[in-house]
Order: C-alpha cells, then structure tokens, then sequence
C-alpha cells in the first residue's frame, strides 16, 4: 500500500481547499452530531405536506396527459424511460402555471428544466463570464450557492448592499474604471436566503432602471416567493422586465418537494451570432447543459408535472397551507423573541432581529461571535443549532449575526427552541 497514489490537495483545483464549499455540507453532518437538537438551522420543507401515495399518483396525472395528448403507450414510454430534450418535457406547463401565479407570459421555448435551481446557476453563470475581466455582482448577504459555483467557475463576485439600487451603479461605474467587466447582479429579491428581507416595489423598479443604464443582465432566484402573507403583493423583478434583461430562476424544492431536485430558469433574450443568425438564450444554456447533466430526469419532470396538471397551474393556491403553516411560525418567533428579550434587555445585551414579511429566515445579532464553534456549543449545552452568517458575506462581515430558519420545526418545537437559544445567548453575552 505504501505506493498508493496520494493527490496533494494544492494540485486539485483552488475551489476545493475554499472553506466555503464545506458550508453546506457541515450544517448536514452537525445535524448528525446533535439529532436531538431542535434545530433552527435546515431551510427545507416542513416534512408534513409530504405524501408518498402522492407520487405515484402525479406521475400516473402526467402520463394519462400525455394520452390525451394524443401519444401512443410506446411514445409514452418513450418519453418517460428515454433520454429527452435537453431543455426538458415540462417547459409549457411551467409556463402556463408562472401565468397564473406571477402573471408571467413566458415562451415555452424560453424555458430550461434544470436538476435543481443550481444547475441553472452555474448554466447562467457560464455562459455569461466568457473571461478573467468579467465580474459577478452579489447582493450581500448572499446565498452561499451562487458564490460557490462562482467559485467553481473561477468567477470573480463582488458583494452589493442588499436592497441599494445606488450602490449598485457606484460599484459597477468603479469596476468599469478598473479595468473589469460587471456581468451580471445575482439578487432574491422575496425572503431572501439568509437575510429574510424583501425588495419594496418601488426598489425593484428603480433596480431594473440601475441595472439597464449600467448595462447588467438581472439574476433573479425565486425560491421563496409563494410564501409570502400577501400573495402578489410584490411582482417579481421578470413581471417588471420590459428589457428583457432579467434571467428567472424558479424551482420546486419549497413549493412541491426538495428530493425531486427540479428547477427551472427562463431566459428570453436574444443571443446574435456573427452571421446575424440569432437564437434565445436558452438555447445557448441548454447547449452547456448537454455536456453536464444532459438532460433532467423524465421521473422527476413527470412527477412536478402531473402536481401542476392536478392543480390547475395554480401551484400558490396549492401551497396555500404550507403558506399559512411558515406564516404562523414566523409569528411565533418573533412573538417569543419579543417575549424572551423585552426592550430593556435587548438595549442592555446588544441583541436584535428583523422582522421578515414571510417565508422562512430571521437573523439574530448577538453581542458575541457566532461562528460554528459558538453553533456547536448551543447544540451540546442548550440542544439547539442555528446557522452563522458569516459564510453568507463574501468579503467578510456578519460576524456577530445567526440565521433561524422557521420551516423544518412545530410552533412548539420553536417555542421550545426560543427559550434555550435565549438561556444560550444570556451565557455567552455574560
């Protein structure tokens, strides 16, 4: 064995030694570590909404659509068994359910089925970064997942302010200064992971405006947008594009369920070739997909299919439990945050909150560090896991900031929770 081959890490790729690719899947094994711990920390589905008769019951819906569609059992088989299109199967009943819950009118062929929200990310990515000048602007906070497959990408990101139209146009005007290329503005605009915040409307126009005098195409995720208390109260930033400037990233892990690992990202601008021939966007992506993944699973496409056919593309009314469920929880941190930390001694202790609108996040200042050692003492003394933030700013900050995620927990179990993560928060501060 002692001529075993042994790779030194230094030779692999830089993304590999980047502490930030261990993020994810540290929270998964401290999980495992503490599997009594309530855990504030995962932010998937509350496990009650799911069904596994349901299964076999949405796939048997799309099939029985494919019928009456007028295919043969062969070609359904075919369609269900075989390799498929690498832009997907479903891409005209995405856009019928994006009409009725986002007002979207969206071409089919603008729509890439993709295996999960982040294989649209890295597609988008790049496609877009053709070269070392080329920059990715985040907001910051941000969502660990874009910065990573930057990272893989070798794609440099350069952090926003969440939420600042102006400071977007001051950092794109300095990095044009400097020789660089800003591509591109990554943003989640609804509940945003890991800050819970959401864009005003009027900020969302006045983004778009910023971004089309600077000459920046617009990421948008969506992940979180069903959840909102009010549904529609705020279009998203693709039912505001005129430009068609904005890239839409949609997926089906919150709103249907995680482990069919679907997404979806609509890109409709037009790409020109030297010739003059022109093509969409989506195109180009589903080209780059075809040399990854190839194409996404029919199982799983037939299954979140035969869901939107048997809810009428109405995928917000479908979630309007879950809706209900995350809304209550919601209330019911911030009422035993209230409840656990008055006014007197949140002054006295330097600890505060936001007040999300809905979906799943809150973050918790602390007057103490809260890295993943802080994190793992809470969880072996007061039985409780969070998220640190600080991996969610990608030049550094958040240092004193935790993430409490509502969606994976009972209002008891939060309760719960509430009271010992404040026991925990009053030891450290003293």
């Amino acid at each position: 064995m002692s001529d075993r081959l042994t790779l030194p890490l230094a030779d692999l790729h830089g993304s590999l030694a980047d502490p930030l690719l261990d993020a994810m899947t540290f929270l998964n094994e401290v999980t495992e570590r503490y599997p009594d711990a309530l855990s504030f920390a995962p932010g998937r589905p509350h496990e009650g909404f799911f069904e596994t008769d349901s299964v076999a019951e949405y796939l048997e819906v799309y099939l029985d659509h494919l019928r009456e569609r007028g295919l043969t059992e062969a070609q359904v088989r075919t369609a269900l068994f075989q390799y498929g299109p690498t832009k997907g199967i479903i891409g005209d009943l995405i856009a019928r359910t994006l009409a009725n819950d986002e007002g979207l009118t969206v071409d089919p062929a603008s729509v890439v089925v993709t295996v999960g929200a982040q294989e649209g990310m890295l597609l988008v990515l790049r496609a877009l970064c053709a070269g070392p000048q080329d920059v990715l602007l985040v907001s910051s906070p941000c969502y660990v997942g874009v910065t990573g497959a930057a990272r893989l990408l070798d794609i440099a990101t350069v952090p926003v302010p969440e939420g600042d139209p102006a400071a977007l146009a001051a950092t794109a005007r300095r990095l044009r200064a400097e020789g660089r290329r800003p591509r591109a503005l990554y943003v989640v605009p609804d509940f945003a992971n890991p800050s819970g915040t959401s864009m005003p409307v009027e900020a969302r126009a006045e983004l778009l405006e910023v971004a089309a005098a600077e000459g920046l195409l617009v990421i948008e995720d969506n992940p979180y947008g069903f959840f909102a208390r009010e549904p529609g109260e705020r279009p998203t930033l693709k039912a505001l594009d005129h430009r068609q400037q904005v890239v839409y990233l949609g997926s089906f892990a919150k709103t249907c369920f995680p482990g069919a690992r679907l997404g979806y990202l609509i890109a409709d601008q037009v790409v020109r070739a030297p010739d003059g021939s022109t093509t969409l966007l989506a195109d180009q992506l589903a080209k780059l997909k075809s040399m990854t993944t190839v194409n996404t699973p029919a199982l799983s496409q037939a299954v979140i299919g035969g869901l939107l056919i048997a809810h009428d593309f109405r995928l917000r009314e479908a979630n309007a439990p879950a809706t209900a469920y995350y809304a209550a929880n919601l209330t019911t941190l911030l009422t035993e945050l209230e409840r656990h930390f008055p006014a007197a001694e949140r002054e006295r202790l330097g600890v505060g909150w936001n007040e999300p609108e809905g979906g799943y996040f809150t973050v918790l200042t602390v007057p103490f560090t809260a890295d993943t050692a802080a994190m793992e003492r809470c969880a072996a003394k007061y039985g409780v896991l969070w998220t640190p933030m600080a991996d969610f700013y990608p030049d550094g900050g958040g240092e004193h900031r935790l993430r409490l995620s509502i969606s994976a927990l009972t209002a008891d179990q939060i309760t719960d929770g509430v009271a010992r993560l404040a026991d925990f928060v009053r030891a450290e501060a003293g």
